[in-house]
């Protein structure tokens, strides 16, 4: 896999040394165990896969090059570059503008834009519209486009299942970037509706089935379904892809039950499924299925509580959250200084989107157990530094150099 000039202020020799040392020991990836770090007093279980994937690493690398070969030059984000405060403040602080919020709301005018100024397309890519647009000005949005590669995947297989008649229906956050990118491209080839969850997936099926009225369907997913989608005619034969970082289990349990009401609805046969159903296989990339998978994985191992590291408006991140609240206390932080002291934390309920104050949250019967993972787009030497924060706490029986030792 491609290497990325990544800079170094985002990268750990410890983790860097963990991580080589694994791939090392396990280059076909088989192994999901979290590795465990043993301080004696502490011990911390790492997810085996976590941070930086190949999309982000691609995005971060075109961005700062970017800017050090354009000085003296506008350089605007459409959006965020990736969901991590740490990554856009960095850039903010070089002199990057954003043109937009998260949800896609103007931050400049593209009125003040010029064919001069340069605009880099963030690794969840962009709108059909939003491309034209600013192809209009002069802009040559190719030549800095970062989308991720594995987005760019759903966009193709996409449009080959439109390609042979299908609707498509995404499973996504409808306001996630990502998700309003892919809509815009799948949009464009063939009629198209977004659900978010099982819940509207199983709404979405009445109108298959004809449980619900027609007229209904315009109401409930206003704004998600594309234009001139016609109920009757548009859900007849249909194909499911994703937001990427979808929890995998829940767009596979989508999948299923949409397969199994038009299995039932048209009395169809496995040799006819075909016929109203497409093979659209998984669209979740890799990194969001590996990092998934060690999360259960590590979830395995009898701990204490589960940090989770990474913006507050990652999508990935607020995944493997959900996992690991299924078993045991989970605190989501976005970095070691929400950790103030071994008896105070402030972190994130991603369900109210509101930070909460919880004390006492390190027990104090020794070995405390402690899993710890990382979002996508979390730079590793954030990571790196909860890990010292959170033992900095202890008497260590073990130092990091020992540590560190112990895995080369």
């Amino acid at each position: 896999m491609k290497k990325f000039n990544v800079p170094v202020i985002y990268r750990s020799g410890l983790i860097s040394a963990i991580k080589n040392q694994r791939k090392q020991a396990d280059k076909l990836k088989k192994d999901f165990a979290p590795t465990l770090l043993d301080f004696g007093t502490v011990q911390i279980y790492l997810a085996r896969h976590f941070g930086f994937c190949y999309g982000v690493e691609n995005a971060i690398e075109i961005a700062f090059r970017t800017v050090e070969e354009n000085e003296g030059k506008r350089i605007f984000l459409l959006s965020e570059m990736i969901h991590n405060p740490q990554v856009n403040a960095d850039l903010l602080e070089r002199g990057v503008q954003f043109l937009q919020d998260t949800k896609g709301n103007a931050l400049v005018s593209l009125d003040e834009l010029t064919s001069e100024d340069i605009v880099i397309i963030p690794a969840f890519g962009t709108t059909l519209s939003m491309e034209a647009k600013l192809n209009a000005i002069g802009i040559q949005t190719e030549r800095y486009n970062t989308t991720c590669p594995f987005v760019e995947k759903v966009w193709n297989r996409s449009e080959q299942i439109a390609q042979k008649g299908y609707s498509i229906v995404v499973h996504g956050k409808p306001s996630h970037e990502e998700t309003r990118a892919t809509f815009s491209h799948t949009a464009a080839n063939t009629p198209t509706v977004v659900v978010s969850d099982m819940e509207e997936a199983k709404e979405l099926a009445k109108y298959i089935i004809g449980e619900k009225h027609l007229e209904q369907f315009y109401a409930e997913f206003t704004g998600r379904y594309s234009v001139g989608f016609d109920v009757e005619k548009d859900l007849q034969r249909i194909g499911v892809v994703n937001q990427t970082t979808m929890l995998a289990s829940d767009t596979q349990a989508i999948s299923d039950y949409l397969k199994k009401v038009m299995i039932t609805h048209y009395n169809l046969t496995s040799e006819a499924l075909d016929e109203r159903f497409a093979d659209t296989r998984d669209t979740l990339c890799y990194a969001t299925n590996d990092n998934q998978t060690a999360v259960y994985q590590m979830l395995e191992a009898d701990a204490d509580f589960a940090i989770v590291v990474g913006g507050y408006n990652s999508s990935n991140t607020s995944h493997l959250v959900e996992l690991c609240e299924e078993k045991l206390p989970t605190y989501f932080i976005d970095g070691p200084e929400k950790i103030s002291s071994a008896k105070e934390i402030l972190h994130h309920n991603f369900h109210t989107k509101q930070e909460v104050h919880s004390i006492n949250y390190i027990p104090v019967e020794e070995p405390v157990r402690i899993l710890i993972t990382s979002g996508a787009s979390c730079p590793d030497a954030v990571v790196e530094k909860v890990i010292r924060k959170i033992t900095s706490f202890f008497s260590l029986e073990r130092s990091f150099d020992e540590i560190a030792a112990a895995i080369s």
